[in-house]
């Protein structure tokens, strides 16, 4: 089969090129810019071109799959429907892939990634193995794709943007967070709880769902959802609010002892975290995660309890969160060293960079921290400006760049300085990606933190280079 993706470098989109690939199809596809991933394709020998011209377009082709980040005007794109081909979108064509397998699907706005890979490296351990579809490159793998022919589990990312998580029908499936985001595609946070709601109910009845405790609030704190009938919970609820049937519900969190799965006794040693887990089945001592942010126990736990529930034994388990050696851009250590520690993460939410900024301070107390920050769409910088200047401005020294503005067309009188005009303090500075580079070491930081979802990740191996250079 020939097919051609629109879109080809999105972190998604090459896992499915990736796959088709190695079943022997014809894969090719158009991206806007060059970057690492496409390369990376182009090296395996998926041909990728970055100009929007359809005298380009293959002669052959089956299908399309597209991004719903790719615009419909794109001339490719408009050609290829004159064309009267099949087209689909992603998440079409990774719903079907997952249909007739025991699929494991992770959604969330935060988190998602990490838990997602923890799980397809704690059953790559164990004989059960799995195939999988990440929305980042796991260390372990070297990749965002696995592929285990004789595994009836798969695991993938369930992406909330455009609904695309109602396309799968997960056997096991994991909701990590329900902050408010994608606020241009669902209007309302209750509309997005409301398709997070929809997609809970697409699990399997005879798999499971495992819920973060308290995940389903609507932005006033009030009980949006309630969840199946083994947990109870106050009956003076508003009538519209609504129940997730479902017999096999698990709540999990590091913050208390009411949920099913939790982690208690967490501490620090040599740059490692330790934990103990409470399960249904008792208590796991000593469970250890190698160099990694405090946010990750959080996800270790509910990867955990997912990992027990497909037979894994605790020894298996211990194994494989020892040896987890996490995702590139997600609490990614650049440098490491007694006189300067550089951290790279892909947080774009103000959640996300609260719970970053948090793991630093645990394992880095009373350290000066410099952070560069790329705010990714107009639509969510206008949205949670207020909720980025607070987080924002618990950093010592905070650089920010300009929008990447990504799917998006700007939005009048929304800007990076709208957001650094809120941040409390006067340790703020705006700048370009080169003016960042030389004035970071100026600031003399203990830690550098680089966060954003955008083509920041282009600025992170020159700003190692120049930091590394200031040490010599």
């Amino acid at each position: 089969m020939n097919l051609y993706f629109l879109g080809i470098g999105g972190i998604g989109m090459s896992a499915l090129a990736r796959y088709f690939h190695r079943h022997g199809d014809t894969v090719s596809g158009y991206d806007r810019t060059p970057s690492p991933l496409t390369e990376e394709l182009q090296a395996e020998g998926i041909a990728v071109h970055y100009d929007d011209r359809p005298d380009l377009l293959p002669e052959a082709i089956d299908m399309v799959i597209y991004t719903p980040a790719v615009p419909q005007e794109l001339k490719e794109f408009v050609a290829l429907r004159e064309r009267g081909v099949n087209i689909k979108k992603r998440s079409q064509a990774l719903g079907e892939l997952t249909k007739g397998k025991r699929c494991i699907a992770v959604a969330g706005s935060h988190g998602k990634t990490t838990t997602s890979t923890m799980i397809a490296h704690l059953l790559s351990k164990a004989d059960c193995g799995c195939s999988a579809f990440l929305g980042g490159i796991s260390k372990n793998f070297g990749s965002n794709l696995v592929i285990d022919t004789k595994s009836e589990y798969i695991v993938v990312e369930a992406d909330e943007y455009d609904r695309s998580f109602l396309q799968l029908h997960p056997y096991y499936t994991v909701i990590t967070a329900t902050d408010p985001d994608h606020l241009d595609i669902y209007g309302t946070h209750e509309q997005m709880l409301e398709a997070y709601a929809q997609f809970a109910e697409q699990t399997d009845p005879e798999g499971a769902l495992f819920l973060k405790e308290g995940i389903f609030q609507t932005m006033d704190g009030e009980e949006y959802i309630e969840y199946g009938h083994e947990h109870h919970h106050d009956e003076h609820h508003h009538d519209d609010i609504r129940k997730l049937n479902h017999s096999n519900i698990s709540t999990y969190t590091t913050h208390g002892i009411e949920a099913d799965y939790y982690a208690i006794n967490v501490r620090t040693y040599n740059g490692n975290l330790f934990f103990d887990l409470r399960t249904p089945d008792g208590v796991l001592y000593d469970l250890e995660l190698d160099g990694t942010a405090l946010f990750n126990v959080e996800n270790a736990v509910v990867a955990s309890a997912v990992a027990l529930k497909c037979g894994l034994d605790q020894y298996q388990l211990r194994s494989g969160l020892k040896s987890f050696a996490g995702v590139r851009r997600r609490f990614d250590y650049r440098i490491r060293e007694k006189e300067l520690v550089y951290i790279d993460d892909y947080a774009h939410h103000p959640q996300e960079i609260r719970s970053t900024i948090e793991s630093v301070r645990y394992l880095y107390p009373n350290k000066r921290i410099v952070g560069i920050f790329q705010p990714h769409l107009y639509s969510r910088t206008r949205d949670l400006a207020d909720e980025f200047a607070q987080v924002l401005g618990t950093l010592d020294e905070l650089i920010m760049l300009p929008i990447y503005p990504a799917r998006e067309m700007p939005i009048a009188g929304v800007t990076s300085s709208m957001v650094l005009r809120k941040v409390a303090g006067m340790s703020k500075y705006l700048c370009t990606p080169d003016q960042a580079l030389e004035l970071v070491p100026a600031l003399c930081p203990d830690i550098v933190l680089t966060l954003g979802a955008g083509d920041i990740d282009r600025l992170v191996p020159r700003m190692e280079a120049t930091l590394r250079e200031q040490m010599l």
